[in-house]
């Protein structure tokens, strides 16, 4: 069994309900990501997309929309034993880009859909060497 620990993406960026949407896209684009864990006291809150963010900026009145008005409270957590099957399964079954990691209450990791594409790249390469070694030993 494969685990969301040997996929995700460790300590990722997070960011508190109450910054501006502005801080939200300058800390997506810093870091090159798109789903940003949201932390009120310590404790997760909620998601932030960077289409949630995008909205938030378009509805945005100099810089009156804070994360808190733009998230997604509902988030999709997984512990880091989960198997990796199951969590990729509820996602494309929910349409989800990420889920987050969690050790106990404390966020520890991302798994997003780029993370399950990166493993689908890998499992092709591997399958695709294997079918080059099986053509190899008919020949």
């Amino acid at each position: 069994m494969s685990t969301i620990r040997e996929h995700m993406s460790d300590h990722p960026h997070t960011i508190g309900s109450d910054q501006p949407i502005a801080e939200a896209a300058r800390r997506m684009r810093e870091h090159h990501v798109r789903h940003l864990p949201v932390l009120e006291g310590g404790t997760l809150v909620g998601m932030l997309s960077d289409r949630d963010v995008q909205l938030g900026e378009a509805l945005g009145v100099g810089g009156s929309v804070r994360v808190a008005d733009a998230m997604t409270p509902e988030t999709y957590s997984v512990a880091p034993d989960s198997d990796v099957a199951d969590v990729v399964s509820h996602m494309a079954a929910h349409r989800l880009g990420s889920a987050v990691v969690m050790q106990g209450v404390k966020v520890i990791g991302i798994f997003t859909a780029t993370d399950a594409m990166r493993m689908l790249a890998r499992a092709l390469v591997v399958d695709g060497v294997r079918e080059e070694m099986a053509r190899g030993a008919k020949a």
